[in-house]
This record gives C-alpha cells, structure tokens and sequence, in this order.
C-alpha cells in the first residue's frame, strides 16, 4: 500500500453535523456528495443497531459465508496487518493508496478512500438501529436524488447485494453537460452501516472494482458500545504512525521503506488533498 494522503471536506450535508459530505478521490464519488447535500443521510428515528437488507445475507456477511465486511466481534483484536482508523479497519493490497478526508474545522477523518490505478473506492460506516436495516431506504434517497438532478440510477445484484448504479450529471469545462458514473454499495452490520462508492474505472467495469471489492469485503466495522443516533458518522481516526523513534532520521526511514516495500504511514506522507481517477460521458 502506497504512502497515505488526507484532504478536506466540504461542508456538512444537512447543518446538523451529523453526517459529513466529504470531498472525494475521484469524480465519480460527486454521486455520493450530491446524495447527501439532498439529505440522504440525515438523521433518522432514533434506535440501535442493524440487521440485514430485505433479501440479503445476514447482517454483517463475514458470518455466513466467511466474508465481511466484518463486525469487529468476528476477528480477531490482535495485529493482523489492518490499518486501525478508529471505526473502520482496512488491509490494503497491492498497489493501492489510501487517501483520508479530514474535516479541518473539526480535526475530523470522516471518510476513507482506496485508491488503485484509475478506480477508487471510498468507504465510510454509520450508526445503524437495532431491529432494521438501513440501506434500503438510504438506496432509495440516493436514486430518488440524482433522478432529480437529471442523472441516472438503476439497482442491480452484487456481490455485496442490491447495489445503485449511477450517473450524475454537472457541467463540464466547456460548458457541456458531463457524467460521472458511480457505484453505490451498502452493507448492514449489527449497529452499524458501511456504505462503498465505487469511482473511476470501477464504477463501469467489474473486473476493475474486483480488487477495491476485496478491500470493502476485507474491512472490520468497530461499532463501540456508545450510544449514536442512526445514520450519525461512526468516528474516524489518523493511523498511529508505527515504530519510528523521535531521534530517527527521517531520510533514512523513507528509504528504507522504499527499499523494503514499506507501508508504514509517516507524518511527512501526510500531503495535501489530489484528485483520484476520473470518468466522465460528454453530453
């Protein structure tokens, strides 16, 4: 895994600070952006924890069919080479970048994107009630805004279950209308919500989104026991940077982590926000 990058945030979705409309890694995730400027994410009743879709595999999936996404509960707590990000837990694989988006107002990560040759995958978990899933009715908000922007959205099978397939239009340089395609995929879990947006190459292409899939498929959601309205961000945190000592020379670390394929995340990897892939239909 490449070294980790952060960027900046737009305001929130709906003013309430619940749920955060971050910027993304690639013009393809603008879908997901647009949804929740609509109020897609906005607070719901209120409740705990989350089962499944209609129609899909028990909450959470790694307890099925052994593959998650994962509820901490199913793993094992002890190094196993995921990045700790607080609520989220992710292995990469090769080739991919990482990139966080930090809401700087607020000292925030509030969301992570994966980023692998020209498709991105950004990834994002929620508090979700006890008794119901939630991804049904959030796929359905989402559709319902981009229908109203002009864009398309369709729902399909998935690997992860029923998935969106979007366009969402905006104006391009010249002034002609684009579209940027994105893949919306959300997961029930006990507690909580993951919702993935699929952008750049995997957005259209499966064989594509098959390895940012397994990185999705890979993640552990840590719920924790505090009591979140559903809907509300599950916190997020910058990775602890691991094993350099204060007096150690920092040239000496970056090269020696080139040279063994290091993936350790260093302070001075930390670089300003740059866009991902993107994929866009001229109209």
């Amino acid at each position: 895994m490449a070294l980790f990058r952060r960027g900046k945030k737009t305001e929130p979705a709906d003013g309430t600070g619940q749920v955060a409309d971050t910027g993304s890694a690639a013009e393809g995730v603008d879908g997901a952006d647009a949804a929740e400027a609509a109020g897609v994410l906005e607070s719901a009743e209120q409740g705990s924890p989350a089962t499944t879709p209609a129609g899909d595999e028990a909450a959470g999936g790694g307890a099925a069919d052994g593959r998650g996404p994962f509820d901490s509960s199913e793993v094992d707590a002890a190094d196993d080479g995921r990045l700790d990000l607080g609520a989220l837990r992710i292995r990469g694989v090769a080739g991919m970048e990482l990139r966080l988006e930090v809401d700087e107002a607020a000292d925030q990560v509030v969301g992570a994107t994966a980023v692998l040759g020209d498709s991105a995958v950004q990834i994002q978990a929620f508090a979700a009630p006890r008794t119901l899933g939630i991804w049904d009715e959030i796929r359905a908000e989402i559709a319902e805004s981009i229908l109203d922007q002009g864009g398309t959205a369709d729902e399909v099978r998935g690997p992860l279950g029923t998935e969106l397939r979007t366009r969402m239009p905006s104006a391009g340089p010249d002034g002609r209308t684009v579209f940027a395609p994105a893949r919306f995929a959300g997961v029930d879990g006990p507690r909580w919500f993951l919702r993935a947006v699929f952008s750049g190459r995997a957005a259209i292409d499966d064989e594509a989104a098959a390895p940012l899939l397994d990185v999705v498929r890979d993640a552990v959601v840590v719920r924790g026991d505090s009591a979140m309205a559903p809907r509300e961000m599950l916190p997020l945190t910058l990775p602890a940077q691991p094993g350099a000592a204060a007096d150690h020379d920092d040239q000496h670390d970056h090269e020696h982590a080139d040279d063994e394929g290091g993936t350790g995340v260093r302070a001075d990897d930390l670089k300003p926000f740059e866009r991902g892939p993107e994929i866009t239909e001229v109209r």
